[in-house]
């Protein structure tokens, strides 16, 4: 694999990670519009709402120790979730998805970077290239231009 290929690769994982991302905040979004029909219900949804603000400057303050206690305390009365083992199936069709999905956005990106890297490499040669600029045109070249004329 050339280091073009690595790149390339690298840049489609991290579009691929952003759709994802993307796609569980949408659903994150839509979770107040959903009505819990259980304790079990209420206690997801909390755990969702906990679990997706990792990122948290201080747990300990307002309201994550309240909402961490409520958490206890539902999970005291209802008992803990069953563990959720999702279908790989599914997995691995959302994974491809957003693989696909990111290829075709990042593939327009490097036909443009080439596209810049041709011109660029081209004016580069332009501007480094041995052919004298019009205006600079050696003196016998002139002369024999003149004769010509002359003629």
């Amino acid at each position: 694999m050339t280091e073009l290929d690595g790149l390339r690769q690298y840049a489609v994982a991290q579009e691929a990670e952003v759709l994802a991302v993307t796609e569980a905040l949408k659903l994150q979004d839509a979770l107040p519009d959903v009505a819990a029909l259980s304790l079990a219900g209420i206690l997801a949804k909390l755990e969702v709402i906990v679990g997706a603000d990792r990122d948290i400057g201080d747990p300990t303050d307002f309201p994550w120790p309240h909402i961490a206690s409520v958490v206890r305390d539902l999970k005291a009365i209802t008992g803990d979730l069953p563990l959720y083992q999702s279908d790989r199936s599914t997995t691995r069709a959302d994974v491809a998805r957003h693989l696909k999905q990111a290829t075709q956005l990042v593939e327009p990106l490097e036909v443009e970077k080439a596209t810049t890297h041709v011109r660029q490499a081209a004016t580069q040669f332009a501007e480094a290239s041995i052919f004298p600029k019009p205006a600079e045109k050696p003196a016998e070249f002139s002369k024999s231009s003149r004769r010509r004329r002359a003629r």
